[in-house]
């Protein structure tokens, strides 16, 4: 039998608790507590403790390239040109269309927050969606 503090192997218990356990028992424990100081080892050694969720910036440098020159442009006149058709649009329709497209809002949250039915705001933003082909189409 070997004595243990559990203290050393689990991080939630904040006072020394000593129990005898059986040598088989030690023998898992000792083998975990090697197996996770071999890890952290090799997590350090290779600088492989960087999370992607991080936030610092890591991930979007990875996953976004930055443009060139005549792509920033593009995007540019193509929001451009987005923002102006949807200004053509009744207003109610260019704000159920501005909420679900651009703000992620659901048309059951659409409606609920404007006291309507979910069918008149599915068939609003439908109509606008067909304004802004067609007003496109004309346009490009």
């Amino acid at each position: 039998m070997k004595k243990i503090n559990l203290k050393d192997y689990y991080a939630h218990i904040s006072v020394d608790i000593y129990i005898d356990i059986p040598d088989e028992v030690f023998n898992i424990f000792e083998e975990y507590r090697k197996a996770e100081q071999a890890y952290q080892s090799k997590v350090y050694y290779h600088k492989a403790y960087y999370s992607l969720d991080r936030g610092d910036g890591i991930e979007h440098s990875a996953l976004f390239v930055s443009c060139s020159p005549d792509e920033i442009y593009e995007r540019k006149l193509t929001r451009e040109q987005l923002h102006a058709a949807i200004a053509t649009l009744p207003d109610k329709q260019a704000k159920r269309i501005y909420a679900h497209y651009f703000l992620g809002m659901s048309k059951t949250a659409i409606a609920k927050a404007e006291g309507v039915n979910k069918s008149q705001v599915t068939r609003s933003i439908n109509q606008g969606l067909s304004h802004l082909e067609k007003y496109l189409k004309n346009v490009l």
